[in-house]
């Protein structure tokens, strides 16, 4: 049985993937599991660069904004996974970048923004 957190994560996922697709992003895996060095919500390929996706999904402004649970622990988490992801698909000379997809799902409607480049 799926935690209320986790059916949130999906949800959340799964707006940040219909919304990438829009904007011309090619979706090539989910929920990507690189051992002990975290997890990589979506990973793409947008124009010819390999796009490693974080999504933050939120119901509430409570604790702040889905960005601003993006902290410095989580970006160290990000990078780690995403260097292991590289090394052991042997893409060292692969051209990347980091982006983080905040989702608003509070009130009728959701908020996507998206954050290109983000710095770990």
């Amino acid at each position: 049985m799926e935690t209320p957190l986790r059916v949130l994560g999906n949800r959340g996922e799964d707006l940040a993937a219909d919304f990438l697709r829009r904007r011309g992003f090619k979706i090539v895996a989910r929920q990507v599991h690189v051992g002990r060095l975290g997890e990589i919500d979506l990973i793409c390929k947008h124009w010819g660069v390999l796009v490693f996706v974080e999504v933050k999904a939120r119901t509430t402004a409570t604790y702040g904004t889905p960005e601003e649970s993006v902290t410095s622990w989580k970006r160290e988490r990000l990078r780690r996974a995403v260097f292991g992801y590289l090394a052991r698909h042997r893409l060292a000379d692969v051209n990347y970048r980091v982006d983080v997809v905040a989702v608003d799902l509070a009130g009728d409607k959701s908020v996507i923004r998206h954050h290109e480049g983000v710095e770990l």
